[in-house]
């Protein structure tokens, strides 16, 4: 039998996928097996190693029976030798079955460790502006129990001693129980002028907070009942909401934007999107993959000194092509013939990153741009070019390096291919666009625009994005979309890149505010 490695339980925090700790992250991305609750956010389970076992639990609030199934089943993994994380919602000891699921690990004689979380009832108040203590504001700070258990009975406590306690009040309740809490709270002498608040959804994109007295909000839960649980935070802290507010103040908060780039490409752009508020909805219309044939590659590595001028249009390129001259030459240094010229900051920031000297950046990433910039260094007549592209890149750019007078050697250096949203699990973008769920649609290249109007149905396509803006990259983007019928109402300046698209996004969204 393979030795047994500690099961990991880890406490993943309450919903937005970076509050994990650093420690529960390595574990993460170094596991065989995750087994997971529901509510864990996708991007997180993302960060698991491609070919992980992962398994969805369910609720982080199981049945007993259900209970019993996730422990056996978490130490049937771990005795099979594999590295398993047990990743569960908020902290895995505050309101939680992590004890319990630790308690039988150490029974069945199974080494375990715990990573604690951000709890439910510390992080999403934070996340609202409301710190759980202040000074002056109590002297206790008190966790209910509610919905954590599974159930939406009323809580079963000395609600008289209870609505007494000098300090803040947090529960976790569902959608039934919040009336109740605050009307048990209300009968039993906690002051109706007590400020409170109700949080659902906390911590995410969809964050909703509703605040006021402890009496108005019970008349609210009573004529308009919440759909969701949510966090009920009662006591004076709540009034420091209006100063401390920042998570729903962010200037894209709650705009909700389809990100159409390559997974592989589109960590930075989601972050940034992320970052100031937006929903961010992936999904991805191109994979970018290696060739299935080199050949073409390697005869050009092989007379790479021939060449006067290297020239790459993306970083794709550069990384795809790098990668296999590296493995070609025995040095970096072979690769000293053809000056080069970079198409883009993202590229030349790739090219540099092995140590390559730009040499030519052209200000724009049109054909007529690029030219430009070659000429001023001198006549093109005669120099032979090497364009590592995409398979299906636009054939604009080596026609006119052609026309002046250039000897031009283009080569698919990695594959584009369209991504079915189908088959790969990705949300029903059709659907979200038909009901008016989506607020920019985000483009960054030509072909993430084609593939795109292919999976939607070209006449579909031009139709449903006329209800929505459309943010463009660039010019060659936006053209490309124009003649797919679709209209481009948000394109940067110069440069091209990903921060001028966001900035440009973010002007857009509050113009419109």
């Amino acid at each position: 039998m393979p030795p047994m490695t500690p099961v990991s339980i880890v406490g993943a925090g309450p919903g937005d996928p970076s509050l994990i700790s650093v420690r529960g992250l390595r574990y993460l991305t170094r596991a065989d097996v995750v087994v997971h609750d529901t509510l864990i956010d996708p991007r997180l389970l993302r960060m698991a190693r491609p070919d992980a076992e992962t398994i969805d639990v369910g609720d982080a609030a199981p049945t007993e029976a259900a209970q019993d199934a996730i422990c056996l089943l978490v130490a049937e993994k771990a005795r099979e030798g594999k590295s398993v994380v047990r990743l569960k919602w908020g902290d895995p000891f505050v309101f939680d079955s992590g004890g319990k699921e630790a308690l039988f690990l150490h029974e069945q004689g199974i080494r375990f460790e715990v990573v604690p979380g951000i709890p439910a009832l510390v992080g999403i108040p934070a996340y609202a502006g409301i710190p759980v203590t202040y000074p002056g504001s109590g002297d206790t700070l008190t966790f209910i129990r509610g919905y954590e258990h599974g159930e939406e009975a009323t809580p079963d406590l000395d609600w008289h001693q209870l609505a007494s306690v000098d300090g803040t009040l947090l529960c976790y309740a569902g959608p039934r129980q919040l009336a109740r809490v605050a009307a048990s709270l209300l009968a039993h002498g906690r002051p109706a002028d007590d400020s409170a608040a109700i949080i659902s959804c906390g911590t995410t994109p969809q964050q909703r907070t509703l605040s006021g007295t402890l009496e108005s909000l019970s008349k609210q839960l009573d004529a308009h009942p919440p759909t969701v649980p949510a966090v009920f935070v009662v006591g004076p802290t709540v009034g420091l909401r209006d100063h401390l507010r920042w998570f729903d103040e962010r200037p894209l908060f709650g705009t909700r934007i389809v990100v159409t780039r390559s997974r592989e490409q589109a960590g930075e752009f989601v972050e940034r999107l992320s970052d100031l508020g937006a929903d961010v909805i992936e999904a991805p219309s191109i994979h970018i993959e290696p060739l299935d044939d080199y050949d073409e590659v390697d005869r050009a590595i092989a007379a790479i000194a021939s060449y006067h001028w290297l020239v790459f249009t993306s970083a794709n390129g550069v990384e795809h092509f790098m990668r296999r001259a590296l493995s070609r030459m025995r040095d970096i240094r072979d690769l000293h013939g053809p000056r080069i010229c970079a198409v883009g900051p993202a590229t030349a920031e790739r090219l540099q990153r092995l140590h390559l000297r730009v040499d030519v950046m052209p200000d724009e990433d049109r054909a007529e741009g690029v030219i430009a910039a070659l000429k001023a260094t001198g006549s093109l007549d005669g120099q032979r070019m090497l364009l590592p592209r995409a398979d299906i890149a636009r054939e604009a750019l080596p026609e006119e390096l052609r026309k002046a007078g250039a000897e031009v050697d283009d080569i698919a250096a990695y594959k584009t291919v369209r991504a079915s949203w189908v088959h790969e699990g990705q949300p029903d973008i059709y659907k979200k666009l038909l009901e008016g769920d989506v607020d920019i649609v985000t483009f960054t290249s030509a072909s993430s625009v084609r593939h795109f109007v292919t999976n939607l149905g070209e006449e579909q396509a031009a139709d449903l994005l006329q209800q929505v803006a459309v943010a463009s990259i660039g010019p060659v983007t936006a053209e490309a979309a124009q003649q797919l019928g679709v209209t481009t109402s948000i394109m940067p300046g110069a440069p091209y890149t990903i921060p001028s698209l966001v900035d440009a996004i973010v002007a857009h969204v509050r113009s419109k505010a």
